[in-house]
């Protein structure tokens, strides 16, 4: 028997969805901009993020709709607060693209550098990560999830191998030093991408299990 709760949390999750889509359409788009070194491309990226911030506006009253209307218990009310949640991980990884689109605009106008080989592994790592995370919630498979929180370690290694290359490159060829340092935040932003990857996992074991894992190994310490 459906029940009348049903509809509003498949509007959720419909509107949720195409979040996820949408930031990981505007993280590809950022980092070819950065590939090719396209304005072109990194101004759309800016405009392709208000998309992203009108569904986040959407999903927010979404949310308050449904709990002035629905009583939801136990794991609905799990995942309303989880997409609540992964909402907001998802906007700020629109927030991250357009970091890394101001960083492909102002290497577009430096003088042509190789990419480090680093990043672009980042980038495919972070970038697989996020899918990954967006994949688990859509089926709700807490046991993929685990997958995902134990990939943030070794993007967080190779992230601060990469930063270290790249001070290490600033300081044998300071004239390229602004390149670098965009090479830095952009690789900060692709870590931070897999934060909120990690985050949209641990909503998932929270939905399924009613359990937070979130910064578990810490507490347990």
């Amino acid at each position: 028997m459906a029940r009348t709760i049903d509809a509003g949390l498949a509007d959720l999750r419909a509107l949720v969805s195409r979040m996820g889509f949408l930031a990981r359409a505007i993280l590809a788009k950022a980092l070819h901009s950065v590939r090719q070194r396209s304005r072109s491309q990194a101004a759309e990226v800016q405009r392709d993020d208000l998309e992203i911030d009108r569904l986040d506006v959407a999903i927010d009253r979404a949310v308050l709709a449904l709990l002035a209307t629905q009583t939801p218990l136990a794991r609905d009310l799990r995942e309303v607060v989880a997409i609540k949640s992964i909402a907001m991980d998802l906007e700020r990884i629109g927030d991250l693209a357009r970091n890394i689109a101001r960083s492909a605009e102002r290497l577009a106008d430096a003088p042509s550098v190789e990419i480090p080989a680093g990043l672009d592994v980042l980038a495919e790592e972070s970038s697989a990560l996020l899918a990954e995370a967006l994949e688990c919630f859509a089926s709700l498979d807490p046991a993929r999830a685990r997958e995902v929180l134990r990939g943030d370690d070794r993007i967080d290694r190779e992230e601060a191998g990469l930063i270290q290359r790249a001070i290490a490159e600033i300081q044998s060829r300071p004239e390229g030093g602004s390149q670098a340092v965009d090479f830095i935040f952009i690789a900060k932003s692709l870590e931070r991408v897999a934060d909120h990857a990690t985050n949209i996992a641990e909503d998932v074991v929270l939905v399924t299990e009613a359990r937070n894992v979130k910064h578990e190994a810490k507490l347990a310490g």
